[in-house]
């Protein structure tokens, strides 16, 4: 018996330092394929509002199973359950990358040949041309379905699975945790797992960086053919790449569970007395041989008795309400980000992930951990970590505004955000991407060819621009004699046109930054407060609710801002596109160009209302904490729940007076 006690203390660090790697393991999944939203939007083409709900579909899979997961859960074997998760992790990483090993090789939204230079075959400025690599007509029936078309359904349901297989990791691993921690090292220990889920991140952002760098295609064409660009709207890096070593990755972070107890010892007890599972009194246990049998009945008898006790727990289900609003404010936000620097900065898509990672990421980190070993080296009580929690989080708040006033200016483009004259516009219909000096081209408007002529506007393609002639090949591709390049107001001497948008100014670099310091002092600042905040919730439960009521708070989010969060926002950036790509057989496609302005207000003022309303509940959780916790200013974070502290309290009270 003194063995097994050695064996479970030793245990303690062993479990934590298990489950940290699962954190690290699952948020690195998690970020690697929000960072990648851009690039599974190209290569599907499809848009953000269909991204959006293959990037909630993950949440689908946690509101299958985490109610039951962290009810039942509880009451079986958890390290295994987490072992089971981070293998079913795993096989969705693996169903997510199939697509590129069954679609083929990727097709560019292009009528330019990348080998060829004679004029007879580019989609140039020629009378009765005609030339044109996406059709016009309406696509055919048998062409809508060709292989490929719903190729991005693999995701979708890869992305499932994955949800289902993360359910177990959080609410059985912090349940596990609580039970054999200390009250005062309860704290340090969330912060530390919190600090796991931030360093996931990193990792999966710096991961995305590398992938969206490497073609689509890597391996299976020669680089020097591809004719686009990082820069290029119709790029596409090795998604697939990363989604497999990210479920390489979840295999290994499922390893160690399979070999952990079931229960471990508090720490501080004697070795020589098994401490039991608090919440495992249902548990029929035999000798020897015989096996533990679960009675399911008396565990699932007493399921609606604790939801019932939970929807009567204000302080927990005001807590809800913050998670709920604060979530679809970041959720949006985070499945989108990449997005928003390509878009307003003229950033990359590895650029703009990997800036991410690097601002953002780390100063969360340090946020996390520090505001666990303050909490527990103040020995922060109830009322007191709820005030942190608010204070800091409104101050993050106020200082957020002054995203505003870091922009770029509108990149001009022939037609939809400058007219042929170079005078400002913006505009949603085709019919302005023609001009006088390209109405006799017989040019498609529907093709995305971008080329910058030396006016510095950008021009939809080579036809729009009005060139007739054009040198060399692949990216060194030079287009000649462009009648809309010579006939703007801006025009030089020179009236050609090379591959690609033009430029942003050298002042959008400096926006940029500004920009990326505003969000390292906003995730630090909020950072700092949420390990005071979590405690909130955890210390508003029983110790027998704790599982649960960490299950449910999830299940909460999940489905009522994980899932419609980075739907509605990819509705709403969609609505602000000004020019969409074409499908192979006709139809729309993914966005190329924006309407920056109106994507800025978008993308944040959504946020700005959600959170803006969250601190309502929020006061309403302070006033409550103020009068339930007014006698007991000094009673420390601890396993009691916070009702049995006051009665302790005013009971301890009555017998002094």
């Amino acid at each position: 018996m003194q063995h097994l006690a050695h064996v479970s203390i030793e245990t303690h660090p062993v479990f934590l330092l298990a489950l940290s790697f699962a954190y690290v393991a699952k948020t690195m999944s998690g970020a690697y394929m929000n960072s990648m939203n851009t690039q599974i939007e190209k290569q599907f083409n499809i848009p953000a509002s269909l991204v959006g709900i293959i990037s909630g579909s993950f949440e689908v899979g946690n509101l299958l199973l985490i109610a039951f997961v962290s009810y039942f859960g509880a009451k079986l074997h958890r390290p295994r359950i987490i072992a089971l998760g981070c293998t079913v992790m795993a096989f969705g990483c693996l169903l997510i990358s199939l697509p590129h090993f069954l679609m083929g090789r990727y097709q560019v939204e292009t009528s330019i040949s990348s080998t060829e230079n004679s004029s007879s075959s580019m989609p140039l400025c020629l009378a009765s041309n005609g030339q044109s690599s996406i059709p016009m007509e309406k696509p055919s029936a048998e062409c809508e379905k060709e292989p490929g078309s719903l190729m991005w359904v693999f995701v979708l349901v890869g992305n499932i699975i994955r949800g289902m297989g993360e359910t177990p990791i959080m609410p059985l691993g912090i349940s596990y945790v609580e039970d054999f921690a200390k009250a005062e090292n309860s704290p340090l220990y969330i912060g530390c797992l919190h600090t796991a889920t931030v360093i996931g991140p990193l990792l999966g952002f710096m991961l995305g960086s590398f992938c969206a760098q490497l073609y689509v295609d890597l391996g299976l064409i020669d680089l020097e053919e591809v004719t686009l660009t990082l820069t290029d709207a119709r790029w596409v890096g090795a998604w697939w790449l990363g989604v497999l070593i990210c479920g390489s990755v979840n295999l290994l972070a499922g390893m160690p569970f399979w070999f952990l107890p079931k229960t471990l010892f508090k720490e501080g007890e004697e070795s020589d007395t098994e401490v039991p599972h608090r919440i495992s009194e249902t548990l029929v246990q035999g000798n020897g041989k015989n096996q533990v049998k679960q009675n399911m009945y008396e565990i699932a008898k007493d399921f609606l008795p604790f939801l019932r006790a939970l929807f009567h727990n204000p302080v927990y289900m005001l807590f809800v309400c913050i998670t709920v609003l604060q979530f679809n404010a970041f959720d949006g936000m985070i499945s989108f980000m990449p997005k928003y620097l390509e878009q307003q900065f003229g950033k990359s898509a590895s650029d703009a992930i990997f800036l991410i990672g690097i601002y953002n990421l780390p100063i969360i980190c340090i946020g996390y951990f520090l505001g666990g070993l303050l909490m527990k080296k103040f020995k922060t009580n109830t009322i007191q970590a709820a005030k942190i929690a608010f204070w800091i989080s409104l101050l993050e708040y106020l200082i957020y505004f002054a995203a505003y006033f870091m922009v770029c200016e509108t990149s001009p483009v022939a037609g939809l955000t400058v007219s042929y004259e170079g005078i400002e516009q913006v505009s949603y219909m085709e019919t302005t991407l023609l001009a006088d000096c390209n109405s006799d081209c017989d040019c498609t408007l529907k093709v995305w060819d971008p080329v910058c002529g030396d006016n510095g506007i950008t021009y939809v393609s080579p036809c729009l621009a009005g060139c007739k002639g054009s040198n060399g090949t692949g990216k060194h591709m030079v287009f000649e004699n462009c009648a809309c390049v010579a006939a703007s107001a801006f025009s030089s001497r020179n009236i050609s046109a090379v591959l690609g948008q033009c430029d942003r100014e050298e002042n959008c670099d400096k926006m940029l930054q500004y920009f990326l310091i505003l969000s390292l002092v906003c995730c630090f600042i909020y950072s700092l407060g949420a390990t005071p905040g979590y405690m909130v919730l955890i210390r508003s439960l029983k110790p027998e609710e704790k599982s649960f009521g960490v299950g449910i708070h999830a299940l909460a989010a999940r489905v009522l801002a994980g899932i419609p969060s980075p739907v509605y926002f990819g509705a709403l950036i969609d609505t602000t596109c000004l020019k969409w790509g074409t499908k192979t057989c006709g139809g729309e496609g993914a966005c190329r160009m924006y309407d920056i302005v109106t994507y800025r207000w978008f993308y944040l003022g959504l946020p700005a209302i959600l959170r803006g309303v969250s601190y309502i509940p929020c006061v309403l959780i302070l006033l409550i904490l103020k009068k339930q916790l007014k006698s007991s200013e000094n009673i420390l974070l601890s396993d009691t729940p916070m009702e049995m502290q006051v009665k302790e309290e005013e009971m301890s009270e009555q017998r002094h007076s």
